[in-house]
């Protein structure tokens, strides 16, 4: 009669161990979330396949034909769209879930919710729009003759956990602190721009090493993440569709680990955040 362990403090957070809990919440900021993104449009979910598809064609002829990457680079248009996808999923996630809270302050304010249910929801969102581009780049890539291995299939999985994984931290972190200073969402879209071009997804890693070499800025290059995403796509997706001729990155593997490390301290630095800021967001909003 006097055990009040089960008790706990209003207000309190689980963090993300409550998205899991609360799925039944999640599941339904995601309808919401895809419902009000589509809204009055008459395309809806083909946006999904026109927006990237725009992307693909605008680099391929900028960087394939007219600077002549495709002569170089066997099936560039696999090369280049594998990337592509990368690069598409973390710029929506890591956007979004920078605006879930701002998006959502009239949720934020009225109730208390777990408020790592609007980042995930907007992360998990984004894996919606990136599964019709992977079919499409299934589709090329089956075209093109493709023929992974069971552990190329297994690291463009993982590839996507790392991704996800950092995108979500980094959400976490911005969102929080973009709900104190509005001035954070902006500095993503500028973050965005740089990793595009930070990233082998237009470029071979051969032209990175031409130009700084292999020594302490080649690692430094290395450790982003997202350069070790799009290159574990490129040896899932491209590699498979060529005669072997272009060699993979060197030290891949341990560069892969290293991302997933990164991604998981970023994510760990991301929740951290986002507790001790959770507070003070119905005050701020």
């Amino acid at each position: 009669m006097n055990d009040v362990t089960a008790f706990r403090t209003p207000g309190s957070s689980g963090g993300l161990l409550d998205v899991w809990r609360r799925r039944y919440l999640l599941r339904l900021l995601i309808h919401k979330e895809l419902r009000q993104r589509y809204h009055g449009s008459v395309l809806g979910m083909g946006w999904s396949y026109m927006k990237p598809a725009v992307q693909f064609v605008v680099f391929y002829f900028v960087i394939g034909v007219f600077l002549k990457m495709n002569r170089n680079t066997e099936n560039y248009g696999i090369y280049l769209f594998s990337g592509i996808v990368v690069m598409n999923f973390f710029s929506e996630a890591f956007s979004n879930a920078t605006r879930s809270i701002t998006d959502n302050h009239a949720l934020v304010k009225k109730i208390y919710l777990p408020r790592e249910l609007f980042p995930v929801a907007s992360v998990i969102v984004s894996f919606v729009h990136f599964v019709p581009q992977l079919i499409v780049l299934l589709v090329g890539c089956f075209y093109s003759g493709w023929h992974p291995s069971l552990l190329q299939l297994l690291a463009g999985v993982a590839g996507f956990a790392v991704l996800a994984t950092f995108a979500l931290g980094l959400g976490l972190i911005f969102g929080a602190l973009n709900v104190l200073y509005r001035d954070f969402e902006n500095l993503v879209d500028l973050i965005l721009v740089v990793a595009t071009w930070a990233s082998p997804v237009l470029y071979t890693w051969k032209l990175v090493t031409e130009a700084i070499g292999t020594g302490w800025l080649w690692s430094l290059y290395q450790l982003n993440p997202l350069t070790s995403v799009v290159e574990i796509f490129h040896w899932t997706f491209w590699f498979p569709t060529t005669n072997g001729s272009f060699a993979t990155v060197p030290h891949l593997g341990m560069y892969a680990v290293l991302a997933a490390v990164v991604s998981l301290v970023i994510l760990g630095l991301g929740q951290l955040t986002f507790r001790r800021l959770d507070g003070r967001f119905a005050q701020e909003l």
